[in-house]
């Protein structure tokens, strides 16, 4: 039974992980990864993405959809919490002030936490809330594409 479970959370980690690179995100899995694409001038968008149902059911349609906007963080990328555990910590260094949070969204510029959309933001609301929410801040720290 036990080898059924993991082929089964294999599978489930495989299709979350396709979701949004499909949706135009970056996987970093590495903190070395983390650091350089971390620490680029302009806008980065993080996805912190993990295999709860929030994150399949709003979080990752969420993501994909916020991004077809008139303004846009320069780099989507995401870390997947639970999986890339190195890398996934490392993101969490740039997100001084917020808890660890999965799912999640963090805007950075420079390197430097702008805002975050926490799971309690995700969790329990539908990801046209979600979506506004990214979009709003897109509107207030990112340029025009």
């Amino acid at each position: 039974m036990e080898m059924d479970f993991n082929l089964f959370m294999n599978d489930v980690v495989r299709q979350a992980r396709q979701e949004i690179v499909a949706a135009g995100y970056t996987e970093l899995k590495t903190p070395e990864e983390v650091q350089e694409v971390l620490n680029k001038k302009g806008t980065t968008l993080v996805m912190v993405n993990s295999v709860c149902g929030c994150a399949g059911g709003i979080a990752r349609p969420a993501a994909s959809y916020a991004v077809h906007y008139d303004k846009r963080p320069d780099q989507l990328v995401t870390v997947f919490a639970g999986q890339d555990k190195e890398a996934t910590a490392e993101a969490r260094n740039f997100f001084e002030g917020y808890p660890p949070s999965s799912p999640s969204f963090a805007l950075l510029k420079d390197g430097k936490i702008l805002t975050m959309v926490e799971r309690h933001e995700i969790e329990g609301h539908d990801p046209a809330s979600v979506v506004n929410k990214l979009q709003e801040y897109f509107d207030q720290y990112c340029e025009e594409v």
